[in-house]
């Protein structure tokens, strides 16, 4: 198949084709007549690759994965190397995950202070203004 079937059988652009290209992530064949050709093996990287963005992997965490493939291993993450990108993931995400636990339980404190100050009547304070009534 030509590069406009392949991009959109993928779901994605032809520049994002020969960005991966470039890359070294998609191999680089050419037709007799100098168009790019591409088979159901490439249309199987792609997927892979835009599955693992998804989830939040940058374009270089998924060669192993693409590399697996390329060696005719029946899933990108049947090898090592994508293993070993997967728990790197996990970790990343695991610290992540107490980064926002920390912020949720930092921006709770602070609501529950503000609401706290906002409920106490202070004598001689301005009144509240909503300026949403019109």
């Amino acid at each position: 198949m030509r590069i406009g079937e392949l991009a959109e059988r993928a779901g994605t652009t032809t520049r994002t084709l020969r960005y991966y290209e470039s890359r070294g992530l998609l191999p680089a064949r050419r037709a007799v007549n100098g168009y790019r050709t591409y088979d159901e093996g490439d249309l199987r990287l792609i997927q892979q690759i835009r599955t693992l963005q998804d989830f939040g992997f940058d374009l270089e965490e998924t060669r192993p994965f693409v590399e697996c493939l390329r060696a005719g291993h029946p899933a990108g993450d049947a090898c090592p190397a994508s293993l070993a990108v997967y728990r790197r993931k996990l970790g990343e995400l695991d610290r992540l995950i107490e980064q926002l636990r920390v912020v949720r339980t930092e921006v709770g404190a602070q609501l529950a202070r503000a609401e706290l100050e906002a409920s106490a009547e202070l004598p001689g304070g301005p009144e509240p203004r909503c300026e949403l009534g019109g």
